[in-house]
Formats: structure tokens, sequence, C-alpha cells
């Protein structure tokens, strides 16, 4: 019986606090309204012949409460309602829905006291929302079950289990990528103290361990190695497949989905993520049932799509709506700012940053960034076993800024602000949560080989074919137009990608491919992903070898290979299998290949992942490498990137893994973590030992099944953006 009044005067403790939170709430947005009535002309709570203060406190009141009431009821139901509009429509939608419910609260009021312009309405409904928040979030702070509460509603879960239920007894977990963060870029970041969080960490035993990645350093490659657990056959992050006649780019949705497919062809898996997991913000499901901004899933509409779910559940509160706007404006105004101070200080090495690419980058460092937060809050809320998600502001803003400096260092900031949120999200989840860090490639900076040089690696490719160049090429040494191998970064194009998914903007991906692919089929075709380049002849249809190529353009392997701007280029050889050539005459078999020798600067494992690429049904006829300077870390993308990754040289190869002590070592003492599917395996094994062994749903989809595994056994829709 004492147990029983016990929990019921606790009970009552709890109603009571509540209710004093929504007094408190009402009242200050009462107060705000009052404030915003005598700012805004256009904006009134009196009638005609003016009232007096408590008369007009009454009212100020009276909307208040109805427009409280109506985003707590109405609210949820007008964004369900709207499913089906594009997420980013509906992030706008969001100022507009609201002013109109603000308008119906002012409708309301008794005698037409309350009135306002309609635009007027859009800017007091969002003031009213994000005061409303901010209120509420204060005082909740030091009320767990409050503040619990509260973070159910804002990422739009269902209501907690009661706190007399037990948790679960195994741990989740979370893996956090911060794309493009490198070892040596995290650890100066701790030792600058521009990752607080981090550094807590480390000091309480965590475990920090670099990894190196295959010769393709970047997400594509990457992350379908971790997730899916076979990065086979990507040589880079586009390339062009003879036997197809496509063009695959890692960030298309058309390309991605069928990537993932071949994976789980390959391993016979689903993925990382198939037993209770999430995926948000990745270019691959890795298996998992709940998805947001995940590109694999773009490529296919309907009922299985659940891609842009998280736009909905971040939108559904309308303060999350009008605190990221600010911040997208901010981070717009920041971008300008801080290239327009580069541009002033004529720093070097420096590419363009106009046009859309201040919109670009907001969009990836705030949006993305929000939405994705708020969905892994929602999936430790939930008390999903397995959550993956990537973060890539920072890969962003370093392919512009470069890897290290002022740019970059506000990322990392802000990147920690976000892990710390999460981390204390956890804490109030129905079941502990190791969370593991990690990231997918690093960055390498350096001047672009058109700046360096004067020219592009399709302009060089062209010259050593004895195809016509462009007169400003034939006018210098090396030559100077701008590149077609599809210049910008991987994390821009990314961001853009989610950017036409979220506003359902199809282009047809024949139209894309043709723009790309040479005017004549027998003319090369140049692509480039960071520092790697690939050339390849559509006109022939197998893997040409080095007497071929000779056969046709004599200067051409010789003209790459010489250049002081390219490491080294790898070609099919009909005498010695493959070649590797070199300055100074230098061609190495690619059986014979060590460490030393033309890939001596490029570090250990240079030749293991050469030699592996070589074997890919889809390797390119010639695979050009850039320089790398150890003295100075630098490489030269062909691509307009001072920031780069993609081939091997420096720190783009070496990202990191971060793991909580309660896990187990990645690697023994002594042992070098190589490749993304290793990474995988190490997370495999993490889960095991957090959920015991994890026993795929499916393995893979019955021949005879209506709805497959993978939504990848339908024709694939286009791609949506290029």
């Amino acid at each position: 019986m004492g147990d029983g009044r016990w929990g019921g005067a606790e009970r009552w403790r709890s109603a009571g606090r509540t209710v004093a939170r929504v007094v408190a709430v009402w009242a200050v947005s009462t107060l705000t309204m009052l404030a915003l009535a005598g700012l805004l002309p256009d904006f009134e709570l009196q009638s005609a012949d003016g009232d007096s203060l408590t008369r007009t406190a009454l009212t100020a009141a009276t909307a208040a409460g109805a427009f409280g009431l109506l985003g707590a009821l109405v609210w949820p139901l007008i964004v369900r309602a709207l499913l089906l509009v594009p997420a980013l429509v509906l992030g706008l939608l969001v100022f507009f829905l609201n002013g109109s419910m603000l308008l119906v609260a002012l409708w309301l009021i008794p005698d037409g006291r309350g009135a306002a312009d309609p635009e007027t309405a859009v800017v007091v409904a969002a003031v009213m929302s994000a005061v409303a928040s901010a209120t509420s979030t204060a005082l909740a702070v030091r009320d767990d079950d409050a503040y619990r509460r509260r973070l159910y509603r804002l990422t739009g879960r269902t209501r907690p289990r009661d706190p007399g239920d037990p948790p679960e007894a195994d741990p989740g977990t979370v893996f956090l990528q911060l794309d493009g963060v490198g070892h040596h870029v995290l650890r100066g970041a701790v030792a600058d103290g521009l990752m607080p969080t981090v550094a807590d960490w480390l000091d309480t035993g965590h475990r920090l361990t670099p990894w190196r990645t295959d010769w393709s350093s970047q997400t594509g490659a990457s992350q379908l190695g971790i997730l899916h657990g076979s990065n086979e056959d990507v040589p880079a992050f586009r390339w062009y497949e003879k036997d197809t006649g496509r063009l695959m780019v890692s960030n298309r949705p058309a390309s991605a989905v069928e990537l993932q497919r071949r994976a789980v062809r390959r391993t016979g898996d689903a993925g990382l993520l198939t037993v209770d997991g999430a995926s948000r913000g990745n270019l691959f499901s890795g298996g998992a049932d709940q998805l947001a901004l995940v590109l694999s899933m773009a490529a296919r509409r309907g009922r299985r799509n659940r891609s842009r779910a998280g736009y909905f559940a971040y939108f559904s509160d309308p303060a999350n709506a009008v605190r990221t706007a600010g911040s997208l404006v901010t981070e717009c105004v920041r971008e300008m700012y801080q290239s327009t101070r580069a541009l002033l200080r004529r720093e070097t090495p420096r590419v363009s940053r106009g046009g859309t690419y201040p919109f670009v980058r907001a969009f990836a460092t705030v949006v993305e960034r929000d939405v994705v937060v708020s969905a892994v809050m929602g999936d430790m809320l939930a008390g999903r076993t397995a959550v993956y998600a990537d973060l890539v502001a920072y890969d962003e803003v370093a392919h512009h800024s470069g890897p290290h400096g002022r740019d970059t260092d506000q990322v990392l900031r802000r990147l920690d602000r976000a892990i710390a949120l999460i981390a204390t999200v956890a804490e109030h989840a129905p079941r502990p949560y190791r969370i593991v860090l990690l990231s997918d490639h690093g960055q390498s900076p350096g001047e672009t080989f058109e700046g360096a040089y004067g020219l592009t690696l399709k302009d060089l490719v062209r010259a050593g074919c004895g195809l016509p160049v462009p007169r400003r090429v034939r006018r210098t040494r090396w030559g100077h137009p701008l590149t077609e191998s599809g210049g910008g970064s991987e994390a821009r194009d990314a961001a853009r990608d989610a950017l036409r998914s979220a506003l359902h903007r199809p282009v047809d991906e024949t139209v894309e491919t043709a723009r790309e692919l040479p005017a004549r089929p027998s003319e090369p075709l140049v692509l480039a992903s960071g520092n790697l380049g690939l050339v390849s002849f559509p006109d022939v249809p197998h893997r040409m070898t080095r007497e071929e190529i000779e056969r046709r353009h004599p200067a051409l392997l010789r003209t790459l290979a010489n250049h002081p701007g390219i490491g080294f280029v790898l070609v099919a050889s009909a005498e010695h299998g493959s070649v590797v050539l070199a300055r100074d005459g230098v061609e190495v078999p690619v059986d014979e290949l060590v460490d030393g020798g033309p890939l001596a600067v490029f570090g250990r494992g240079a030749a293991a992942a050469v030699r592996r690429t070589d074997g890919f049904p889809h390797v390119a006829d010639i695979m050009v490498n850039s320089m790398y300077d150890p003295a100075t870390g630098t490489v030269h993308a062909f691509e307009e990137q001072i920031g780069s990754h993609g081939g091997l040289g420096g720190e783009q190869s070496h990202p990191f893994l971060l793991s909580p002590p309660d896990l187990s070592p990645p690697v023994d003492t002594g042992e070098e973590l190589v490749g993304a599917e290793r990474v995988h395996h190490v997370l495999r094994r993490w889960l095991r030992e957090s959920s015991g062994p994890q026993v795929p749903l499916e393995l893979s989809p019955p021949a005879s099944a209506p709805e497959p595994l993978l939504p990848v056994d339908d024709p694939v829709v286009p791609d949506t953006n290029h």
C-alpha cells in the first residue's frame, strides 16, 4: 500500500509539473504575441476602438492558447496528409501552413479583435513556434521524464514506454560516419580543442584506430564495402562500363541501387543493418528497413520507398523548420563571407565558390545534418538495434576550402555538438547505446591539376592522342581550358542529389550519359574521381592493352607517364599482363609490383591496392593517379577541388575508427586495418558482441517473392540528378 501511495504521489507531482510547464509556455507565448503586436503594424490584438491592457492581454492569451492547441492537435494531421508533397516543398510549406493556423487562431478570438495580414501571420507564427519550442526545452531540461517526452515529440516518435518497464538488456549500436574526416584531421581537431566531446571519449578509454582505404578512396567504394561487405568492381567514383555502355556514378540513384544489388548478389547477405536497422543519409541502405535520405532508395517510387521519411518526421514540428531555415540563411551568408575573404586575401590554392554553391553547401551542412541527427535521435528513442548515419558537412566544405583551415574548423565544432546531442539523447533511450565514430576516407590538399599546369587531364589525353585541343592549350606549355570530366565535389553532388530527390526532379539518365560521352566513339572518354583519372575508349568492347593503345596513339602513354603532375599510370599489357608506368621510362609489371619503386611515395599498401583494382572487370583502359608530394602532403585533383580524395596519396587514404572500450579491439596489437570490407567484418563482430548473433531477416529474396528484399528487381527509374 505504501508503494502504491508513493507511486500515486509521484504521478500527481509529475502531472503538476506538466501543467506548470504548459502554463509557463502559454504565458511566454502570450507575452511574445503582445510584443509582436506592438512591433508589427499589420498585426492587431485590439478592436478598432481600442482595448484596455487587460483586455488586450486576454486576447493575446486566447490567441496563443488556440495557436498552441492547433499546433498540437491539427499540425500532425496536416503533415500526414501531405506525405506525397516533395519533402523540401513541405519544408517551405511549413511556414505558410503555420501562418494559416495563426490566422485561424485569431479568427477564433471573440468579437474579431485579432487580425493580421497573411505575410505578417507567417512571421508571427514562426517566432511563436520558435519561442514556444525554446521555452518548452528550457523548462524540460531539468526534468528527465519531461525532456524524454519532448525528445519523442520532436523526433516524431510514438509515446515512450512506461518508466516502470524494464529497459532492453542488450545495448544498441549507433555508427556515425563523419564523411571525409581523416585520422590526422580528427587528432588535430581534438588537440586544438575543436571537438571536446571526442576528446572526453578518448580520455575515458575510447580507441582511435586508423584504417587504410582501397585505391578508390571515396564514399561510394568505402561505404558500399562497410555496409554491404563488398566493394568489388568499384574502381572509382565514376567509371564507364563497356559491356553495358553505362556511365556509373556512385551518387546517382540508379547507379547506387545497381551497386547495392551487385554487392548483395556477391555476398548473399542484405547488409550490416538487416536486423532491426536504420540507414540515415547514406548512399546505400545496408539492408535496413528504416530509411531516410538513402540514395539507393531514391531510384524507385512506391510504398517501399521511405527514403524521405526523415524529412517528414523532422518537419512535423514547425519549430524545426524555423530553426533550420535560420541556420540555412546563416550558412549561406557565412560561405559568401568566407569565399569573399579568401578572394580578397588572394589565398591559394583557391577554386570558384560562386553560383549555387552557397546553397548546396548550406543544404549539406544544415538541412541534411539536422534531418539525419533528428532521425538518429528517433531511432535511439525507438530502441533500434543498429543505426548507421552519414554526416557529410566536413567533406563538402573541405573540397572547396581545403581540409585544413578556419572554414573546416567551424564545421568540426558543429559536428562535435551534433555528436554530443546524440550522446545526450542516448541517456534517455529505452536501451543503452554504444556510439561508434568512423570515417570513410580523408582528404588531401593541393592545387588542382589545371591550376598547376594550365590544362585538364582531358586536354592532356587529347593532346597525347593527336586530337584537337582548345586554343588556350596550344598557346601555353600545358594549356588552360575547363575540364569536362565531371568536376565538382562528391559531397556537393551528393547534396545536390538529395536536393533534387527531395524536390522530385527526375532527369533522364540517357541524356546525362550522352553529355559526358565523347562526340565520336573513337575518341577517349576521360573521367575524374578526385586525383584519380580514368581513360576509356568506348569503341573498343574490351579493355585495351598497352600494345593496342600504342598502335592507335603512339604518344599517349608516354605523354601521361612523363607528365610532372602524374604519379603513375596503370594499363593492361599483352606481354606482361598489366604494367605500371611512371616518369623516366619506368615500367613495372603488376605481378612484380611492391611498395617501393614508382609507388614508394604513396606508402605502405599501395601495390596491393593497385593490384586488386587491376583485377576488376570494369577497370578503365588507362588508370591515372596524380603526383603526390610527401613533404607537403599535396596531390593534384583532376576536378575543381583543393581538398580531394579518390586515389592514392596522403591523408585521403587514412580514415579513422573510434570505438568505446567495452567493444573488442578492431585489430590485434601491431596489426593494420586495411580496406572497407575488413571494416565491415569488424562492425559485424561488434553487433554480435552487443546483441548476439546477427541473423539476417532474409539472406536473399526468393525467386517468386512478389516484393523483393531490395527494390532492385523492377526496371530502374532514371537518375534524379547529374
